[in-house]
């Protein structure tokens, strides 16, 4: 009886494995097909993220970011240090939690 329910069950999982795999062997060959050919349009979104990206590293942030950008951004976080009792605002804060202390009330 235990035997026949394991056969079932292996037909089962086999069959559901099998559809599994044919499903996704077909989209992947169609992913890679479409993959070689791209839109014209996608073709140059992609090339101008490519060509800021070569940009920004040899620039060493923002690209076309002139004195005035720099200026706002340095308003700004004077604003925000005085709003919000100074600090580095560039670095991640430093958590610390501590366990609350309990008191044992039954004494």
């Amino acid at each position: 009886m235990a035997l026949h329910r394991l056969f079932q069950l292996s037909s089962v999982l086999r069959s559901a494995v099998s559809l599994t795999l044919r499903r996704n062997i077909g989209m992947s060959a169609i992913l890679f097909q479409r993959a070689k050919e791209l839109d014209p349009v996608q073709k140059l979104f992609l090339d101008k993220i490519r060509d800021y990206k070569g940009k920004s590293k040899t620039s060493g942030g923002l690209v076309d970011a002139g004195p005035d950008y720099q200026k706002n951004v340095s308003e700004e976080v004077t604003k925000l240090q005085r709003l919000y009792g100074g600090g580095d605002f560039v670095k991640f804060p430093d958590f610390k939690f501590t366990d609350p202390k309990f008191e044992d009330g039954a004494k």
